[in-house]
C-alpha cells in the first residue's frame, strides 16, 4: 500500500473518529495548527499554479478538508462545553483578536463571518457555476476545432488525443468544482450555528454547573467560542479563497502573480498619473504629506524605470530584427523570394498617393477591383491581383504599368485637374494645357475645376485623374491578357466548368487536348479581344474538331466560327449594314500558296516585295475608314483569316480581321475598299 494512500486513509478516518471519541486539548492544538498549515499550502499552490488542471484533484481535496475541519469544530465544542479548556490555540485566538475586549472581539468575529459567507463563499460558488456552464457549452466547438486541425494536418493523431483528453478533464473538473463549492458554503453555515450553540450552551453550563456568575460565564465562554470560530473559519476562508483563485485563473502560460503584477505595472503614464495624484492629495488636503509624497515618488520612479526599460527593449528588438533581416538576406534559400514577379503592377509617384489612399478620399483601389470585375464580364478571364505601389524614383505625377515586372506603358496626370477631349464635332475651343490621353493617344487638354462645367456644356468629354489611370490600366490589361492567362488559370476554368459539364470535360481533357493546348486556344482568342466567357461552347467545339486536328491555330478558327454571334455583336452591334474592307481573291490565293507546314505549325513564306505591297495597300484602305471615323475591319475567307492576321499583326496591332464564317447571316456588309496589289 502506498504512503500517500495510507496518509489519505488516516486523514479521513481521523475526521470520522473525532466526531465520536473525545480528544485531549493538547492534541486539539496540534490538529488545529496542522489544519491551518494545510490551508496555507492549498492557497499558495492555487496562487502559483500555471494552469487550472495543475490542481485537478482540488474538488476531492475540498471535500476532505471540509470534513476534517468540521470534525475539529465538533471536538473543540465538546471540550468547551465539558471542561471549558479547548486548548491553548483556541484560547489565544479568542483573546488576541479582540485585544482582551469582549465586544471588539465579537464584532470582529461577526465581520469575519459576514465576509466569509457573503463575499468569498458566494463569489466562489457563482464563479464555479458560470465556469462549469461555459466550459460544457464550449466543448463541441473545441472538439470541432481539434477535428479540423487533425484533418488539415496541423496536428498529429497523438496531439489530437491529448487535446481531447484535456478538454474532458476540464469539463469534469469544473463540473466537480460546481458541486464541491456547496460543501464550503455549508461549512460556513454550520460554523455559525456551532458558534451560537457554544455561546448559549457554555453560558448555561458555566452558571448552572460551574458556579460562575453570568458575567464571568459570558466573558469566559464568549472568548472561547470566538477563538473556536476563528480557528475554524480562517482555514475555511483560505480554502474558499483558493477555490476562487483556481476557477478565475485565466493565464495558461504563467503564474497569476506574473500576470497581475505585469498588467498593473506595465504602463508608465498610468503610474505617473497616480504618482502625481498622490502628491496632489498630500499638498492640497489635510492628509499626511509625507506618506502621500512617499507613494507619489515611488510610483513616478517605477514609471521612469519602466519607460527606460521599454526604450532599451525597443532598441534591442530593433537590433535583433536587423540581425534577423541580415541573416535572412545571407541565407541562400531566401534568394528564391526575389524571383517572384507580380503579373500586373501599377507604380506611381508620391503626388498620386492621395488617389490610392482611402483615408484621403481616394477611390483608385475600388476602381482596380472594378477593372477585374469588368474584364471578367467582358472577356471571361480572371485578371490576376493588381499590385499598387508608390515609387519615389518617379516624377510626382507619373505612373507606370508593368506586366510581369517589365514596364509596358506609362502616363502622367495633373492633380486637381481634369482631362477634356474633343469627340470630333465640337468647334468651340477651350484653354488648357495640351496633352495626350495615355490609353488611346488622343489629343486632349488639362483643364481646372472651374472650366469643367463649361467644357461639358460645349460637348467635350471630361474625365478625372482616377478615371484616366483606370481606363489606361484596363486597356493595357486587355492588350496583354493572353500573356497573363496561365495554365493554372485554365485549370481553374476547367474545374469550374466540370461542376456542371462533367461529361464534356472528361471527354476533352486530357483524352483529346491537354491543359496547355486549351491554354493556347484561349490565348489566341484573347489576343484578338474575343471573349472566352462562353467556355461550354468553346469546349464543345474543341471536342468536335480535336479528333481531326491538334493544331491550336486551326482549332482557334473553328472556335471563332462557333462564336460568330458574339463576334458579330462585338464588332457590328445593332447596325445591320457595316462598311468593311475585303481582301482581293488573288492575294488570298497567293497567301494560300505560300503556306509552309512544319511540326511546330504553319507559317507564310511570301516574297518580301509582295508582302510590302500588301501592307501598303492595307494601310491605305485602313486610312480611308479612319478618315470617316470608322473602325477598320477586313473580311477574308475562313482559310486565309489567321494567316493574314499573322501577316499584319506586327504592323497594325488593332486591325480587326474577320472571316465570312464568323459573321451572322442577318448582318449586311458593304465593301468600301479592297486590299490588292498591282499585277506584274
Amino acid at each position: 500500500m502506498k504512503k500517500n494512500d495510507m496518509f489519505l486513509g488516516f486523514y479521513l478516518l481521523a475526521a470520522v473518529i473525532f466526531f465520536i471519541i473525545p480528544i485531549r486539548s493538547w492534541m486539539l492544538d496540534l490538529l488545529i495548527l496542522f489544519n491551518i498549515s494545510l490551508a496555507l499550502v492549498i492557497v499558495f499552490n492555487c496562487l502559483f499554479a500555471k494552469e487550472t488542471l495543475a490542481m485537478s484533484g482540488f474538488p476531492t481535496l475540498l471535500l476532505f478538508t471540509t470534513i476534517f475541519r468540521i470534525s475539529l469544530n465538533v471536538s473543540s465544542t465538546r471540550l468547551i462545553l465539558s471542561t471549558g479548556d479547548p486548548g491553548k490555540v483556541v484560547e489565544v485566538f479568542g483573546s488576541f483578536v479582540g485585544g482582551g475586549n469582549l465586544i471588539i472581539g465579537a464584532i470582529i468575529f461577526i465581520v469575519l463571518l459576514i465576509v466569509q459567507m457573503m463575499v468569498i463563499n458566494k463569489g466562489s460558488e457563482r464563479v464555479s457555476e458560470v465556469t462549469a456552464r461555459f466550459t460544457l457549452d464550449a466543448m463541441p466547438g473545441k472538439q470541432m476545432a481539434i477535428d479540423a486541425d487533425l484533418s488539415s494536418g496541423a496536428i498529429t493523431d497523438q496531439e489530437a488525443i491529448d487535446r481531447r483528453a484535456k478538454i474532458q478533464q476540464e469539463s469534469a473538473f469544473f463540473g466537480a468544482m460546481d458541486g464541491a463549492t456547496k460543501y464550503v458554503k455549508g461549512d460556513a453555515t454550520a460554523g455559525l450555528i456551532i458558534t451560537l450553540i457554544n455561546i448559549v450552551g457554555g453560558i448555561a453550563l458555566g452558571v448552572t454547573m460551574q458556579g460562575l456568575t453570568a458575567t464571568e460565564a459570558i466573558q469566559k465562554y464568549t472568548i472561547l467560542t470566538i477563538g473556536d470560530g476563528l480557528v475554524s473559519q480562517i482555514p475555511s476562508m483560505l480554502i474558499s479563497l483558493s477555490t476562487g483563485l483556481l476557477v478565475t485563473k485565466a493565464s495558461k502560460e504563467e503564474s497569476i502573480g506574473d500576470t497581475l503584477i505585469g498588467e498593473l505595472f506595465s504602463i508608465p503614464k498610468v503610474l505617473i498619473f497616480v504618482g502625481g495624484t498622490m502628491i496632489g492629495l498630500g499638498l492640497f488636503t489635510p492628509l499626511n504629506f509625507f506618506f502621500c509624497a512617499m507613494y507619489g515618488v515611488l510610483f513616478i520612479v517605477i514609471a521612469l524605470n519602466l519607460r527606460n526599460a521599454e526604450k532599451k527593449t525597443e532598441i534591442e528588438e530593433e537590433v535583433a530584427e536587423e540581425e534577423v533581416q541580415a541573416d535572412e538576406v545571407r541565407r541562400h534559400e531566401n534568394v528564391n523570394s526575389l524571383l517572384q514577379v507580380d503579373p500586373i503592377e501599377l507604380e506611381f509617384g508620391y503626388g498620386i498617393i492621395p488617389l490610392a489612399d482611402v483615408n484621403q478620399g481616394g477611390d483608385l483601389l475600388d476602381r482596380v477591383v472594378m477593372i477585374r470585375r469588368q474584364i471578367a464580364l467582358e472577356l471571361g478571364a480572371v485578371v490576376p491581383i493588381i499590385r499598387l505601389r508608390d515609387n519615389i524614383q518617379l516624377n510626382p505625377n507619373q505612373y507606370i504599368i508593368k506586366i510581369k515586372g517589365i514596364q509596358v506603358s506609362e502616363g502622367e496626370i495633373l492633380f486637381d485637374h481634369y482631362m477634356a477631349m474633343n469627340p470630333g464635332y465640337v468647334e468651340d475651343e477651350i484653354t488648357g494645357i495640351p496633352t495626350l490621353e495615355p490609353a488611346f493617344h488622343l489629343e486632349a487638354m488639362w483643364i481646372t475645376e472651374s472650366q469643367r462645367e463649361r467644357a461639358e456644356s460645349l460637348g467635350y468629354t471630361v474625365v478625372d485623374p482616377p478615371s484616366i489611370i483606370a481606363t489606361h490600366l484596363t486597356e493595357v490589361i486587355k492588350q496583354h491578357l493572353d500573356e497573363l492567362l496561365t495554365r493554372q488559370d485554365v485549370q481553374n476554368l476547367i474545374d469550374n466548368i466540370k461542376e456542371t459539364n462533367k461529361t464534356l470535360v472528361d471527354e476533352l481533357v486530357p483524352k483529346l487536348l491537354g491543359v496547355g493546348d486549351i491554354q493556347k486556344v484561349l490565348q489566341n482568342l484573347l489576343k484578338e479581344g474575343i471573349s472566352i466567357r462562353d467556355l461550354v461552347s468553346i469546349f464543345e467545339t474543341l471536342a468536335d474538331y480535336a479528333t481531326t486536328s491538334r493544331d491550336t491555330d486551326i482549332l482557334t478558327e473553328y472556335v471563332r466560327q462557333s462564336l460568330k454571334r458574339a463576334i458579330s455583336n462585338k464588332y457590328f452591334g445593332d447596325d445591320n449594314t457595316t462598311e468593311v474592307i475585303t481582301l482581293d481573291p488573288k492575294i488570298e490565293q497567293m497567301i494560300m500558296n505560300s503556306i509552309k507546314q512544319t511540326e511546330q505549325g504553319a507559317y507564310i513564306s511570301l516574297d518580301p516585295a509582295v508582302t510590302k505591297e500588301i501592307l501598303a495597300s492595307t494601310e491605305a484602305e485602313i486610312q480611308k475608314l479612319e478618315n470617316k471615323g470608322l473602325t477598320p475591319i477586313i473580311i477574308t475567307s475562313p482559310i486565309v483569316r489567321m494567316y493574314f492576321k499573322k501577316l499584319t499583326s506586327d504592323y497594325f496591332k488593332d486591325l480587326i480581321v474577320i472571316s465570312y464564317n464568323e459573321i451572322d447571316s442577318d448582318i449586311e456588309l458593304r465593301s468600301v475598299g479592297v486590299v490588292t496589289i498591282n499585277d506584274n
